[in-house]
């Protein structure tokens, strides 16, 4: 079972406040790129796809590449921004063998239950030698993260919670892994950020008691009266092959 259930309420905050937009999404694009080699006829699985935004992103940078989405909610499924949006999990992936060139996994390795399972079934679906790429917080590298900043409980959350960079190498094998930090602009600015927050569309923020979220909410609110210029956000590309 996931961390949290992504039910309505869990799905209508994310569709409202997690989506990357604009220029934000460019560093990235870029890093994805290095990685993944794009071309015409590749086929990439987004998997644990959400509102399938990063799906209509990577179908926008390369019209010649097909996205196959794959995501368990069917609340989130509801609000994808496009389509279709195929149910499954990292237990069960609705694809043939060998027949995806590459898969990516944008901030769900968190809610896989069982990794060296999913690690079997997204093996199972790869091509020979395709990359698997995560975009996640990890244990140990919270320093760029805002929530980790305001709402230091989210650091125990995250290392009791989150599998560490070592257990998913372990779990994929395979002969190399790359683990890139990408800065990205999660917000125009740390008072939109405050007044955007809403604490179901994060996971870590769910993980902690009531009173360590008030106070917290309280410390970003005190921080986005003098702050200036954009929130920024660090996390981790894990590419392995």
């Amino acid at each position: 079972m996931a961390l949290i259930a992504y039910d309505r309420t869990d799905a209508s905050a994310f569709e409202a406040t997690r989506h990357l937009r604009g220029d934000a999404l460019s560093p990235w694009r870029e890093a994805i790129t290095r990685h993944l080699g794009p071309r015409p006829g590749m086929r990439v699985l987004d998997l644990g796809c959400g509102t399938a935004t990063w799906t209509a992103a990577f179908r926008d940078w390369w019209p010649g590449i097909d996205v196959v989405a794959v995501e368990p909610s069917a609340a989130m499924r509801d609000r994808a921004v496009t389509g279709p949006v195929l149910p499954g999990d990292a237990a069960s992936i609705p694809v043939a063998d060998a027949s995806v060139d590459a898969v990516w996994l944008s901030t769900v390795i968190h809610h896989v239950p069982d990794l060296p399972a999913a690690a079997r079934e997204i093996r199972r679906v790869l091509a020979p030698g395709a990359p698997v790429l995560i975009r996640s917080a990890f244990p140990g590298r919270h320093d760029g993260l805002a929530l980790c900043r305001f709402w230091p409980e989210t650091i125990t959350a995250l290392e009791q919670h989150y599998p560490a960079v070592a257990t998913i190498v372990d779990a994929f094998g395979g002969p190399g892994a790359v683990l890139e930090p990408v800065t990205q602009v999660s917000a125009p600015s740390l008072l939109d950020a405050a007044t955007c927050l809403r604490r179901e569309a994060h996971t870590l923020l769910q993980l902690i008691s009531d009173e360590a979220y008030e106070a917290g909410l309280a410390r970003l609110h005190e921080a986005a009266r003098t702050a200036t210029g954009p929130q920024l956000d660090t996390l981790d590309l894990l590419v392995l092959r």
